[in-house]
């Protein structure tokens, strides 16, 4: 089993606090607040966070899933966009977006939107938000 880490720290309250948000032994470090969440703030966000993790693996699945198909990716570019909502008492995430642009030469865009759907479907992070909404928007940039 492989496990991952990240700290977070937060100081005072929620409306004026802030904190910092650790991980990949140091490889990123960004500071967050209410602010960075809720409004437009400069600094990062748990779902900004979600989103980097969304978007890098499903560009992971995906192209290991079109090697497996037998085809070679150049390159796969994928945007997340999550969404966070307030609902009734509070705030939920409710959507989670994939952008896709593949150069994946040889594929046609029926079968690169196949596999490119069962990627959705099957990464792990979209497995672990599958109680959200996940789209998908994929196409090709064959030259």
């Amino acid at each position: 089993m492989l496990n991952r880490t990240a700290q977070a720290i937060w100081e005072g309250n929620l409306k004026n606090g802030r904190g910092i948000i650790e991980f990949g032994g140091g490889a990123f470090k960004g500071n967050y607040s209410f602010a960075s969440r809720f409004e437009n703030g400069k600094g990062t966000n748990p779902e900004e966070l979600i989103a980097a993790a969304h978007s890098g693996c499903f560009a992971m699945a995906l192209s290991n899933m079109l090697a497996e198909a037998g085809y070679t990716p150049e390159q796969v570019k994928v945007t997340a966009k999550v969404s966070l909502e307030k609902v009734d008492n509070g705030f939920k995430i409710t959507t989670s977006h994939l952008d896709c642009i593949a150069k994946v030469p040889g594929i046609s865009q029926d079968k690169f939107m196949t596999i490119a759907e069962e990627a959705k479907k099957g990464c792990p992070v979209s497995v672990l938000l599958s109680h959200i909404q996940i789209t998908l928007d994929a196409r090709l940039e064959n030259e």
